[in-house]
C-alpha cells in the first residue's frame, strides 16, 4: 500500500524502459530495442485518463513506437528523448498548474532520480536500482513491465473513489 495521501495526486508520470517496459528487451536487426508493453498497465492508463487523472510519459528513448502506444491510450503528454527530465518536469508542472505534492513519478534508474527527489510521491518497480529505491515511498511488488504501472494507478484511483467495477469500466 502506498503510504501517501493519494487523494492529492492529480498527475502520474512514468518512465518507460524498466517501468512500463521490461528491463530486458529484444533488439531489432536495425539496432533499435523493441519495447514490451503490459496490457493491464494499458487498461489502467486509458481508464485513468478517461476519469480525469493526468498521465504523462517521460523517457530518454526517442522511438516513435513509444509515442504511438501511449497516445493511443489517451495520453497527451508523451515526452521522448528527455535527457534532462527535470526540465521537462518543470514545464509539465507549469503547463497544468501542478505542485510537486500533486505528482507521483514512477522511475527505476539514475536518470529518474532528480525528478523523483522533487515529486510528492516517488514510486518504483520491484527491480529498480538501489539509489531509486532509497528515495521511494513505495516499491511495487511487481517488476517493471509486469504490471507495476497498473498497481500504482489502481491504488490511486481506489483512494480517490474512482476505480470502476461497473459498465463505465468496460470498453476501451
Amino acid at each position: 500500500m502506498i503510504n501517501y495521501d493519494l487523494t492529492k495526486i492529480r498527475a502520474i508520470i512514468f518512465d518507460v524502459d524498466g517501468v512500463l517496459s521490461a528491463e530486458t528487451i529484444p533488439m531489432a536487426s536495425d539496432g533499435i530495442p523493441q519495447r514490451t508493453v503490459n496490457i493491464k498497465d494499458g487498461y489502467a492508463m486509458q481508464l485513468a485518463v478517461k476519469l480525469g487523472l493526468r498521465l504523462a510519459i517521460m523517457t530518454g528513448a526517442n522511438v516513435e513506437a513509444v509515442r504511438v502506444r501511449y497516445e493511443s491510450l489517451g495520453l497527451t503528454d508523451v515526452y521522448t528523448g528527455c535527457s534532462m527530465k527535470i526540465q521537462t518536469y518543470e514545464t509539465f508542472l507549469q503547463k497544468y498548474g501542478l505542485t510537486d505534492e500533486e505528482v507521483m513519478y514512477m522511475g527505476d534508474d539514475v536518470p529518474d532520480l532528480e525528478v523523483m527527489r522533487r515529486v510528492g510521491c516517488p514510486v518504483c518497480p520491484k527491480d529498480a536500482c538501489t539509489e531509486v529505491k532509497e528515495v521511494c515511498i513505495y516499491i511495487s511488488d511487481l517488476r517493471g513491465g509486469y504490471g507495476c504501472g497498473r498497481d500504482v494507478i489502481e491504488q490511486t484511483l481506489r483512494a480517490q473513489g474512482l476505480w470502476r467495477m461497473n459498465s463505465t469500466a468496460f470498453g476501451w
